[in-house]
């Protein structure tokens, strides 16, 4: 079946590429016609494909060309990045199948509808592959050859492309990091010469920090499916849900000694809740690439390195909702001709490969069509038994103190198309209470259980020790959102109330209206930080209560927590009335409650005029980065503080510390990283600043580096030596590999009283650790206001060797240097942005690390 039309692609086969003589002819079928009212892609963008590195200006301008040109294709923009560049989907087909497109999305949505898609005529249904390109900037031969698929499929003559296009919807996606694809095209193309030079050392191949692969604040785009964190990925999932493709890819790059790689992969490393009917299709479809593959003499390999098992990347989601996302990665050239062990690996080869793979696999979805269909059609059967004999019926969760939290969960659910319910009364069940308005209800009886199933699990055991990106991402642990998963007897449909399907940020409120003498707002929500700082950008004083207190509100009696806000009228230099509307916005656009304080005098505990009531600075912050800095824990924080907190951030070359004038900035930040090549004059620098009173947050291997220059001293876990034994050389990297911590969740223990602990109400929490760096909680206890619990695996992978001595350990820790103060955090509380429990822990050390009493600390 499956050599129909592949037999009939004989391809020119050049063993040695004459770079400067690459023609179209060198990519497309040679038994093939071209309509030739079709643009070729070099009348639009200037060159052959290949010759140079596609800019992403030039891919969109020759895809809306096709889409002008061919009745075949439609094109669509269904987002733009943050540097506002389009992302666009194309849809190419029949014009038949484009005039009833509507009609064959519905019945394609009836594969997942039990009841009628017994009905359905699947033999006769067109099958859709999204191909999806280059959602790392820097590996580009993916998003190079998308524009030979989108001509081949535009172009293409005869009465075989005629059927298959009649049976096949393609979409394709041509740049799923159009930030990143232009970053890294400008690098290589400006450093490409006249007479290619292979020479690995050459500059075209080594780029600068922080390099073309992540998109604009530096994220990993292939991690973000489902954390949707940004608009690249929302806008995705939007369309992957539109269109529920059967088959989606996903071309990357890996190492340029290496050859060329398709899924299956590791069987070992599949998730158990994706179905082996899943790989099995993977696997069918896989004999289509190696035919095309072996046709053109490509070396490749499957089932080696990559997994299938986080359901975050592009190649996995697609498995947990019916599909099949198959991961390509092409040995790169990283510019246009590199040397390697397999000789000169030239651009325009690696674009042809990942060309070719395209081609066999909408040939073999094509040829698959009705397996396919029912793969998604049984898939959806099968989510219904599960939810129905599932023990559990339904799920509330949500933080009666925290709006924000809340609505960001909403969001992620919503669009993974989660069907979720506002809670519709009080309730409390096994000693938890949420409230109306502070909590969703999440009813398991429905199509995406399995989806809902995947992020609310809790996993400990696994068939391998070996994890290519993390081993678990429990949501409600990420968000430290309280949770219950209710019984039959528990769950009752009363506790529906509105369906949840466009969430957004509820408004707070100034309870009492306009105040004459003070305004307090309490920490525990999670725009808090955005609401204080519109206040300290004004030149609003504002202090921080270290102590609870009860005082008389407009609604009568209320207690105000640790870290609660207070502003005073009589210290100001601001107007009443500036400072009035200011917190107006805040209340309406934060979610945050300010309440009107009539006096000072509090009915219990501290008064407004306490000692205990510390002020506050406006923070200034600055982070150190640079090559050897992990750009992504630096665009983290980055977006962190420019999107969420709205506060500037210097992020600041760790080459120019020591030319730099920091009493600019109160706060320094360092992150995973090396720091050895800082010169002495920028270590002594960074040393007299924090002595002179900065606050130095250290994160991950940054605590260590700090540690051996003497910042602070922290005694590291002393684990027992292991007997020698010997080990199969076939097994040294799986052993290694063994005791990496690549992503698990801890539980841990909160001082809530520590400025450090503000706006958190329970001790308990759960933290996100992927490295192994354990120290002993500090001989002043109260300077380790975070630690690891006793027995702290919550969910994700741990080899036994570590779990024996991660127990009682730091997370975080507070030393004092001088005049200063340096907050060393062991795990990343920012980790991919979608951490959202944790980040207040890093906005605390920011707004009120300067506030943590020399008492408390190492």
């Amino acid at each position: 079946m499956r050599s129909t039309l592949l037999t009939a692609l004989l391809f020119v086969i050049s063993p040695v590429l004459l770079f400067s003589q690459v023609q179209l002819d060198y990519y497309l079928p040679d038994d093939v016609s071209y309509n030739s009212d079709i643009p070729k892609p070099a009348e639009i963008i200037g060159h052959e494909v290949g010759e140079w590195h596609i800019t992403h200006d030039k891919l969109v301008y020759y895809m809306q060309a096709l889409a002008e040109a061919s009745d075949r294709v439609t094109i669509q923009e269904y987002a733009r990045t943050h540097e506002n560049r389009p992302l666009l989907l194309l849809a190419i087909t029949s014009p038949e199948n484009h005039s009833s497109i509507e009609r064959i999305k519905e019945n394609h949505r009836l594969l997942r509808d039990p009841d009628r898609s017994g009905n359905l005529d699947i033999d006769t249904m067109p099958v859709i592959v999204n191909l999806g390109y280059s959602v790392h900037g820097n590996e580009p031969s993916g998003s190079n050859a998308s524009m030979l698929s989108a001509y081949h499929y535009a172009a293409a003559e005869g009465d075989e492309m005629d059927e298959l296009l009649n049976n096949t919807i393609i979409l394709i996606d041509p740049s799923l990091n159009p930030d990143g694809l232009q970053r890294f095209s400008t690098w290589v193309n400006m450093h490409k010469s006249h007479t290619v030079n292979p020479d690995p050392a050459d500059r075209e191949y080594s780029e600068v920090w922080p390099n073309g692969r992540t998109n604009h604040y530096w994220f990993d785009l292939n991690r973000d499916w489902m954390p949707v964190v940004h608009p690249e990925s929302r806008g995705r999932i939007n369309m992957f849900h539109e269109w529920r493709p059967h088959v989606i890819t996903d071309h990357h790059e890996m190492g340029t000694n290496a050859t060329y790689f398709f899924q299956p992969g590791v069987p070992s490393r599949t998730h158990p809740l994706t179905p082996q009917r899943n790989q099995d299709l993977t696997a069918a479809i896989a004999e289509f690439h190696a035919d095309i593959l072996d046709e053109n003499q490509v070396l490749y390999y499957t089932k080696e390195r990559f997994d299938d098992f986080y359901y975050g990347k592009g190649s996995t989601y697609p498995d947990i909702f019916g599909s099949i996302g198959i991961l390509f990665e092409q040995a790169s050239s990283r510019g246009h001709a590199q040397e390697s062990i397999h000789g000169i690996i030239e651009f325009p080869y690696t674009v042809k490969n990942q060309f070719l793979t395209s081609l066999s696999t909408v040939e073999g979805a094509n040829a698959l069509r009705s397996e396919l269909h029912n793969n998604m059609r049984e898939h959806y059967r099968e989510v219904r038994s599960e939810a129905s004999r599932s023990n559990i019926k339904a799920i509330v969760i949500g933080d009666r103190y925290d709006r924000g939290k809340n609505f960001h969960f909403a969001d992620l659910m919503s669009h993974h198309n989660v069907e979720l319910y506002e809670l519709a009364r009080d309730f409390e069940v096994d000693g938890k209470e949420f409230m109306r308005g502070r909590a969703l209800v999440i009813p398991m009886e429905q199509a995406e259980y399995k989806f809902i199933e995947a992020m609310f699990e809790q996993r400990t055991e696994f068939t391998d020790s070996i994890f290519y990106d993390v081993s678990t991402w429990t949501l409600p642990h990420a968000f430290n959102l309280p949770y219950a998963e209710l019984s039959q007897r528990q769950f009752n449909q009363n506790l529906l109330g509105d369906r949840v399907t466009d969430p957004v940020l509820s408004g707070g409120e100034i309870v009492g209206g306009r105040s004459q003498y003070a305004y307090a707002f309490e920490w525990d929500e999670y725009y808090a930080p955005r609401t204080l700082y519109r206040l300290q950008k004004m030149g609003v004083r504002t202090k921080v209560s270290g102590a609870p207190f009860q005082t008389i509100t407009a609604r009568g009696a209320k207690t105000f927590n640790y870290g609660t806000i207070l502003v005073a009228l009589g210290t100001q230099d601001v107007d009443d009335v500036e400072i009035y509307r200011t917190l107006q916005t805040a209340a309406e656009e934060d979610g945050v409650t300010i309440y009107n304080l009539s006096r000072g005098l509090s009915t219990s505990g501290i008064d407004l005029g306490s000692p205990t009531m510390n002020n506050l600075t406006k923070p200034s912050v600055a982070i150190l980065a640079g090559r050897g800095v992990s750009n992504l824990e630096v665009g983290e924080i980055w977006h962190q503080f420019d999107q969420r907190y709205r506060i500037p951030i210097t992020i600041l070359d760790k080459e120019r510390v020591a030319g730099t004038d920091l009493s600019r900035y109160n706060t320094l930040v360092m992150v995973n990283g090396n720091y050895g090549d800082l010169t002495d004059r920028a270590k002594n620098d960074l040393k007299q600043w924090v002595r002179n009173g900065g606050t130095l947050i250290t994160q991950r291997n940054a605590v260590n580096w700090a540690q051996r220059e003497g910042f602070f001293s922290l005694d590291t876990v002393e684990r027992e030596d292991t007997e020698p034994r010997r080990i199969p050389y076939e097994d040294l990297q799986n052993t290694r590999g063994a005791q990496v911590i690549g992503g698990s969740i801890f539980s841990g223990r909160l001082d809530v009283t520590n400025p450090l602990g503000f706006g958190y109400r329970n001790e308990n929490m759960h933290v996100f650790r992927n490295s192994t760096n354990f120290f002993e909680i500090t001989n002043n206890p109260v300077a380790t206001p975070l630690y690891l619990s006793e027995n702290p695996l919550v969910s994700g992978y741990i080899s036994s060797e570590n779990l024996e001595v991660i127990g009682n350990t730091v997370s975080i820790a507070v030393s004092g240097y001088g005049s200063g103060t340096v907050i060393s955090f062991v795990d990343n509380p920012n980790f991919r942005a979608f951490w959202y429990g944790t980040n207040k822990l890093f906005a605390n050390a920011v707004f009120f690390g300067d506030t943590i009493s020399r008492a408390a600390m190492n």
